[in-house]
């Protein structure tokens, strides 16, 4: 009788690749909610970008942004961190913020995002070097 290798995962190992899946699950779900937020922060922006003229002014963008904000339940994103610019003729609205979300005690998860309503390089509401 011949003696033949077992192969396999034990049962400690298949608890330790679960809980390790587990916690990668955990911070998928967690972060869904701040990804969807992010994106109806660019679908505001698009939205006022594109109702937007040249004329008008950071005031009333930044209040039909606060209007919409409440209407989406957007609560990363204050007016007043809505930067303003135009490019080649066209209003752009961005913002940068980070989310932070709580995993486990006082481990946290951060996510930085840069929401804009154009997509071209150079054209957000910040400086380029």
């Amino acid at each position: 009788m011949s003696m033949h290798k077992q192969s396999g995962v034990s049962l400690i190992g298949t608890l330790i690749i679960g809980a390790i899946l587990a916690f990668f699950f955990l911070l998928a779900l967690k972060a869904v909610p701040a990804y969807t937020e992010f994106m109806a922060v660019e679908r505001v922006f698009k939205q006022i970008a594109d109702n937007s003229s040249v004329d008008t002014t950071v005031a009333q963008i930044r209040r039909d942004y606060e209007k919409r904000a409440y209407i989406d339940d957007i609560k990363s994103v204050e007016p007043a961190d809505v930067q303003v610019s135009k490019h080649t003729g066209k209003v752009v609205l961005s913002a940068d913020y980070e989310k932070r979300i709580p995993v486990v005690a006082n481990i946290s998860l951060v996510i930085a995002f840069s929401a804009s309503s154009s997509k071209v390089p150079g054209a957000t509401g910040r400086a380029t070097p």
